[in-house]
């Protein structure tokens, strides 16, 4: 089958789950001593939704602050062998405000890093190519730092502050804090300025402005100007 066939081919199964919601909502994370795994995930303040004991069975559910997305760890849940679970990802909008909390609840982290080159340097087989430090132009899902929990699961860090094209719908734009929340409003700011000194005047419309610049940074469409 030819690659024009094979793309024609995606596209029509793609169309063809519209309007069918598929939210991953949880990851399962391989451990080897459930209650340690415990006071680990709420020493990062993470929520407790669940801890549930049936027999030989034991299931522990955190979430993120924020996240749509949970994590379980317990007996007799997965084969995965503990500490197998690499590159989980966790979006931020400000990694060094992140890394910093992080620090004071006493967990070790890595310094902010971003690659010489693509983005491969967040795992730890393209180390070699981390560099200390932002990205440059502190560009969206550039930066990076890490941590460990106590069997070896890898949690990333990543500062993603405007969207790729599509990755967000403009009814699916929340924010997971009143700090995100925050944040977005900070940049609309320092963008209108540069958008009311090219008018020449005053934008009483202000709020509308706002609103359109942070519903199109978090849904990747093209920012007001």
């Amino acid at each position: 089958m030819s690659t024009t066939e094979d793309s024609s081919r995606g596209s029509s199964l793609a169309a063809s789950t519209d309007g069918v919601d598929m939210k991953l909502e949880v990851v399962i994370v391989p451990v080897s001593d459930v209650d340690r795994a415990k006071e680990f995930y709420e020493q990062l303040g993470w929520r407790l939704d669940a801890d549930v004991v049936d027999g030989d069975f034991r299931l522990v559910q955190f979430t993120p602050p924020g996240a749509g997305c949970s994590i379980q760890f317990g007996t007799n849940l997965t084969p995965a062998s503990p500490g197998s679970a690499q590159g989980l990802h966790l979006v931020v909008s400000d990694i060094e405000a992140a890394r910093d909390d992080l620090v004071r609840r006493g967990v070790e982290v890595s310094e902010v890093y971003h690659c010489a080159t693509g983005l491969s340097c967040r795992f730890d087989t393209w180390a070699n190519n981390r560099v200390s430090g932002l990205a440059p132009g502190r560009s969206s899902y550039g930066s990076f730092a890490s941590f460990r929990d106590p069997d070896g699961n890898g949690w990333l860090l990543q500062e993603v502050r405007a969207r790729f094209p599509g990755r967000v719908g403009s009814a699916g734009i929340t924010f997971g804090s009143a700090g995100d929340l925050a944040g977005a409003l900070r940049r609309a700011r320092t963008a209108h300025g540069a958008h009311e000194r090219h008018m020449g005047e005053e934008d009483a419309s202000w709020p509308d402005w706002y609103a359109a610049y942070i519903a199109a940074e978090q849904s990747g469409a093209e920012l007001p100007r």
